[in-house]
C-alpha cells in the first residue's frame, strides 16, 4: 500500500506526454519482442567531416588499457571490450558506452579507431550501447573525433572508413570484396546512421529533461554529418522546445544541479561551435541566435553561482570532476564570441552583496569574508525531479575563500540505501522532523510529496520563508537567514502539534571542528547555539564523488520550538 501511495504521488506530477510515450515504448517492446524486430545495424551513408574550432577536452578516462569511470577501473584489451559490463553497474557500462575518452588528451587516431571497431564488431550484442541516451552522447564523440582526425589529415575520412559510417554489405558483418580481391570478414554493426535512427525512433519524451536535450544536441550534430533533413527539423523543433522550457529566465537549468547545468552547457557551446563554423541549413542563423542568448543566461547563472575558489556547490545531484569547470566554460565561450549576459538583465536582483536567482529558487549573500548560497526554492522541475533532494532550505558556506559548510553531494545512482541517504534531509545543511524527509524522495530518482515553499520577506540582508514538507505531522518549517559583515545569524522555527526537531551541519573534510558547551570552533570561526537540548559533534563520511568516501565532522542539534544559530566569522 505504501508503494502504491508512493507511485500515486508520483505520477500525478507527470506530463501527459511522459506518460503516453512510457505506455506506448512498453507496448512496443512487447510487440517487437514477439515479432522479433531487430533495427538494422548498418545502411550506406557518407559523412562529411565538420569544421570546428578547440572543445573542452574530457577527462582522462583511458590509460594503458584500463578505463576508470567514477572512480572505478577495469583493465580490458580493445578487442576483449566487454560494452554490457555490469560488475560497476549501469553508470559505470553508460560511461564506457558514451566513449568520451575518444577526446581525451592525447589520444591518437589509432587507438580511438580501434575502440571504435571493438565497439561496432559488438554492438548486436550491446544492450547499454543502443540506449537512447547513449547513443545521442557517443553520436558526438564520433563526429567531433572523426571530423577532427580527417581534417587535420588522419585517415578517417568516410571513404577511407566506410565501416565507421555504414557498411557497404547487405549482410550484416560482412563487406564486399576489395580491390585486391580478398574477402575479408568485418563485423560493422556499428553504422553510425543507423544509430541516428535508432536514437530519432526513441526519444527520450518519457523521461523528457536533460535526456530529451542531450538527444536534440546529437541530432544536430547527426543533422549536420549526414546532411540529413530529417535529423535537422527535429532537432530544431525539439532545441527551440526544450531550451526554452529547460532555461530558467535566470539562466538556470531547471533541474537545479549545478553539474548538470554545467555538462548542458558545454553541449550548448559544442553546438553553437558546429552552427557557427559549417553552413548547412536554410534557417540556422535563427536558432542559432537562440543558442547564443541561452548560453549567455546559463553561463550568467553559473558564474553568480560558483564560488571564489572557482568551485560549483554541489547541490542536489552534483559530484566533482564530472563535469567541465566555470574557468573552463568561461575560456570556451570566449572563444566563440559568446559573452554571460549581466546579472541585473538576467532576472537576477544584485545589491552589494546579494544576488537573488528568482526562479530557480537559489540566493547568494556575500560578506566581508563569507560566501553563501542559500536554497529557498522548490523541488523542479516537477515533472521530472529526478535529480532532486529532499534539501529545503539547505545552504552552503565558504570563508576566506574556502570550503566550511558543504552539501555532502552524491556517490551512487544505484537504487540503494545510500542513495537515498545521500538524497534525504539529514544530508544537508536544514531541519528534519521525527527523522522523515521534507520531500518524499525514493527510488533511484523518484520524489512523491514536495515541500511548498513560501517567501515571507527578503531583503538586502534577510530572507525567511517557510515549507510545508511536514505537513503530514502537522508540522510547519520557517527559516531566517541575517547576514552581517562577518557573522550569520540562522534561526529555525517549528510551528504545529509537534515542535521538536533536528538541524544537521556538515563540516568541510578538511576542516577539524572542536566542541565545547553550546558552541563549535573551527579555526578562528565560531558557531553558537540558542535553543538546543544536545548538540552531537559527530565523525562520519560523506562522499567525495562517485563510490569514494572520504571522514568529515558534522553536527546534529536537536531542539524545541525554536533554535538560533550564530556563525562568526574571522580573517
Amino acid at each position: 500500500m505504501n508503494k502504491l501511495f508512493l507511485i500515486i504521488h508520483t505520477i500525478r506530477h507527470l506530463r501527459p506526454i511522459q506518460i503516453r510515450y512510457q505506455l506506448w515504448y512498453r507496448l512496443r517492446k512487447m510487440w517487437r519482442k514477439a515479432s522479433r524486430f531487430t533495427y538494422p545495424l548498418s545502411i550506406k551513408r557518407e559523412g562529411t567531416p565538420l569544421k570546428l574550432i578547440s572543445w573542452i577536452e574530457k577527462p582522462v578516462s583511458l590509460l594503458n588499457n584500463r578505463f576508470t569511470f567514477l572512480n572505478l577501473s577495469k583493465r580490458s584489451a580493445f578487442d576483449t571490450i566487454n560494452w554490457n559490463e555490469t560488475e560497476h553497474g549501469k553508470l559505470w557500462a553508460y560511461n564506457l558506452n558514451y566513449m568520451d575518452y575518444l577526446l581525451q588528451p592525447g589520444m591518437d587516431t589509432e587507438t580511438g579507431l580501434q575502440l571504435i571497431e571493438s565497439f561496432i564488431q559488438n554492438l548486436h550484442q550491446n544492450s547499454e550501447g543502443l540506449d537512447p541516451y547513449p547513443i545521442a552522447l557517443r553520436g558526438i564523440n564520433w563526429i567531433k573525433f572523426l571530423s577532427r582526425t580527417s581534417l587535420q589529415g588522419g585517415e578517417t575520412t568516410t571513404r577511407q572508413s566506410p565501416q565507421i559510417n555504414a557498411s557497404d554489405s547487405s549482410m550484416p558483418g560482412h563487406c564486399e570484396d576489395d580491390e585486391g580481391g580478398r574477402s575479408n570478414l568485418i563485423r560493422l554493426n556499428g553504422c553510425l546512421y543507423a544509430q541516428y535512427l535508432i536514437l530519432l525512433d526513441n526519444l527520450e519524451y518519457h523521461l523528457m529533461g536533460n535526456h530529451l536535450l542531450e538527444d536534440a544536441f546529437s541530432l544536430l550534430f547527426g543533422a549536420w554529418y549526414f546532411k540529413e533533413k530529417r535529423f535537422w527539423a527535429k532537432a530544431k523543433r525539439l532545441l527551440i522546445q526544450e531550451l526554452k522550457e529547460q532555461v530558467l529566465s535566470d539562466g538556470a537549468h531547471f533541474e537545479l544541479s549545478p553539474m548538470y547545468h554545467q555538462i548542458l552547457l558545454d553541449r550548448l557551446l559544442d553546438c553553437i561551435n558546429l552552427m557557427q563554423n559549417n553552413t548547412c541549413f536554410d534557417g540556422q542563423d535563427k536558432l542559432l541566435a537562440l543558442l547564443r542568448h541561452k548560453a549567455e543566461q546559463m553561463l550568467a547563472w553559473l558564474n553568480t553561482i560558483t564560488l571564489s575558489d572557482g568551485r560549483t556547490p554541489l547541490l542536489n545531484d552534483s559530484a566533482p570532476g564530472i563535469a567541465p569547470t566555470t574557468a573552463q566554460l568561461n575560456e570556451y565561450a570566449t572563444r566563440l564570441n559568446v559573452g554571460a549576459l549581466s546579472k541585473t538583465t538576467n532576472d537576477s536582483i544584485r545589491t552589494t552583496d546579494h544576488y537573488s536567482l528568482t526562479t530557480s529558487g537559489y540566493r547568494r549573500f556575500d560578506g566581508k569574508n563569507y560566501e553563501c548560497i542559500l536554497d529557498i526554492g522548490p523541488v523542479g522541475p516537477s515533472y521530472q525531479p529526478g535529480h532532486a533532494h529532499a534539501d529545503t532550505f539547505n545552504f552552503i558556506l565558504n570563508i576566506n575563500h574556502q570550503p566550511f559548510l558543504i552539501d555532502t553531494g552524491i556517490s551512487t545512482y544505484d537504487s540503494n540505501d545510500t542513495r537515498l541517504k545521500e538524497r534525504g534531509t539529514a544530508a544537508h545543511n536544514t531541519v528534519t522532523v521525527n527523522k522523515h524527509n521534507s520531500s518524499k524522495v525514493w527510488s533511484s530518482f523518484r520524489v512523491a510529496q514536495r515541500a511548498n515553499v513560501e517567501i515571507i520577506k527578503e531583503e538586502k540582508n534577510e530572507v525567511t520563508a517557510a515549507h510545508d514538507g511536514f505537513k503530514s505531522f502537522g508540522i510547519s518549517h520557517q527559516r531566517s537567514w541575517l547576514f552581517n559583515a562577518q557573522t550569520i545569524s540562522i534561526e529555525d522555527v517549528l510551528t504545529g502539534r509537534q515542535t521538536k526537531g533536528t538541524a544537521y551541519f556538515h563540516f568541510s573534510p578538511d576542516l577539524n571542528p572542536t566542541k565545547t558547551n553550546n558552541e563549535v570552533l573551527i579555526n578562528d570561526s565560531r558557531l553558537s547555539f540558542e535553543g538546543a537540548e544536545t548538540i552531537s559533534l559527530i565523525k562520519a563520511q560523506l562522499p567525495d564523488g562517485y563510490n569514494r568516501l572520504v571522514n568529515y565532522y558534522k553536527l546534529e542539534i536537536v531542539f524545541q520550538n525554536k533554535l538560533t544559530t550564530i556563525i562568526e566569522t574571522k580573517e
